[in-house]
């Protein structure tokens, strides 16, 4: 394939202008022998902010059993030091109105974060599908590549054992006459 238009056209029956800007790059990169394939953790991090890496290091430990276990002993302290400990004189005594308006604060603050780390995820979900898309596809045209580099070897070989067997037919014919 000498132009990158007969390389589309042969590779995706579509003219260059029908095909999509990943499979235009990808072809591009494809027909240059040049690698598509990267190392997507380094790639989606390098445009992580410093709130992008924040808020995924806090939901990695609120969402972690050694956060739990934690916090459920925190739970258990507070209840024992306010109701045994300091039975006369405890800073939040029983219901633990203070507890529930710290655990509510937590809550209201500790959500939005474990979600935005979530859509995180999901936008670097996107990202690697992409990615696989993008390797996947070369992949392909590769494969289809060596398909066509193979029956176009294997038609002229079998061009030539043609003219070899006719070439031997002629001759074994010439001298039987």
């Amino acid at each position: 394939m000498t132009d990158i238009s007969d390389y589309i056209v042969s590779h995706f029956k579509r003219s260059s202008r029908e095909i999509g800007e990943v499979e235009r790059r990808i072809l591009e990169l494809s027909h240059q022998k040049k690698l598509v394939s990267s190392d997507i953790n380094a790639e989606f991090s390098a445009g992580a902010s410093l709130g992008d890496r924040l808020a995924d290091n806090i939901a990695k430990v609120g969402g972690s059993w050694g956060f739990i276990l934690s916090f459920c002993l925190f739970l258990v302290f507070w209840a024992v030091v306010n109701t045994i400990v300091l039975a006369t004189r405890a800073f939040d005594p029983y219901p633990f109105i203070f507890l529930n308006l710290l655990l509510s604060m937590l809550a209201a603050i500790q959500a939005p974060i474990i979600m935005m780390s979530q859509n995180r995820q999901a936008a670097r979900d996107r990202f690697e599908a992409a990615k696989d898309y993008e390797v996947n596809l070369k992949a392909e045209l590769e494969v289809l590549s060596l398909h066509e580099k193979i029956d176009v070897k294997v038609l002229a070989e079998l061009a030539a054992l043609r003219q070899d067997l006719a070439s031997l037919h002629h001759h074994v014919t010439r001298k039987d006459d």
